[in-house]
């Protein structure tokens, strides 16, 4: 099983949002990108989370396409979905 060794002092950590030009961004620990293997440009795909919380897990672009495909037939067929989650 693929288990990470969680630290307690990155666990409690937090991100810092800094305006960088005229953008804003998080600036991550070093201990937590060397865990999570992160790297300057790697991108995050960002989902919002009810109460104001947010989940980040690295953008797949094979991932991304497949969930574009999957939103458009779920609002195509809507009420066949309805029908069958009944």
């Amino acid at each position: 099983m693929n288990e990470h060794i969680k630290n307690p002092e990155i666990e409690g950590a937090f991100l810092q949002v800094r305006k960088i030009g005229n953008s804003f961004g998080l600036i991550f620990p070093k201990e937590l990108l060397t865990r999570l293997n992160l790297k300057d440009g790697d991108k995050l795909h960002v989902i919002e989370q009810p109460e104001r919380g947010l989940h980040l897990t690295p953008y797949d672009p094979v991932h991304a396409k497949g969930m574009e495909i999957a939103r458009k037939a779920f609002k195509t067929y809507a009420n066949t979905f309805r029908e069958l989650a009944k």
